[in-house]
């Protein structure tokens, strides 16, 4: 981590106002990791519902100095075996100015914090893509460990294509 602490942090809820940034860093997110171009038209409608209904999710921002430097969004999932909800980190984004400064950990902490705190919330869990190995990395840091189950999906709607890959 650089000298830069992350003591100079705000984390706090993200407000409807707070659309802009969110679908910014969430396009940049779907590039840089993933090498996906979200589509606008779909994604600010997205953002913007779940800033409006706390049952769908919530998204939280870190911010230095006034201005918003990453965001983590949760979502959840009952489970009926554990008989409470698992938290689902989504949508975690640290601008590159401000990365390896505590700006993650700071975010997953506060959030971290709050579900510990709630006893309907039994754990926490999130899907890596499977080439970030850094982010694998990062995940395991924080006690996170691989829950044994494969991600199958079937999609019904297409609002993310994936760029071509240089070669």
């Amino acid at each position: 981590m650089n000298d830069i602490a992350a003591t100079d942090l705000v984390i706090r809820p993200a407000t409807a106002s707070d659309w802009p940034v969110v679908v910014d860093f969430n396009c940049r997110l779907a590039e840089e990791s993933e090498g996906k171009v979200l589509d606008r038209a779909h994604i600010v409608p997205g953002v913007q519902a779940l800033l409006a209904d706390a049952s769908k999710g919530r998204y939280f921002l870190a911010e230095r100095d006034g201005q918003v430097v990453g965001q983590l969004m949760h979502t959840h999932e009952w489970s009926d075996w554990r008989n409470g909800d698992i938290w689902w980190l989504q949508s975690v984004y640290v601008h590159p100015d401000h990365r390896r400064q505590g700006v993650f950990r700071a975010l997953f902490e506060h959030l971290q914090s709050e579900a510990k705190s709630n006893p309907g919330v039994v754990g926490l869990r999130l899907y890596v893509e499977q080439d970030n190995t850094r982010a694998h990395a990062t995940y395991a840091n924080l006690g996170f460990e691989p829950g044994g189950y494969f991600v199958l999906e079937q999609w019904h709607r297409r609002a993310v294509q994936r760029l071509p890959v240089e070669g």
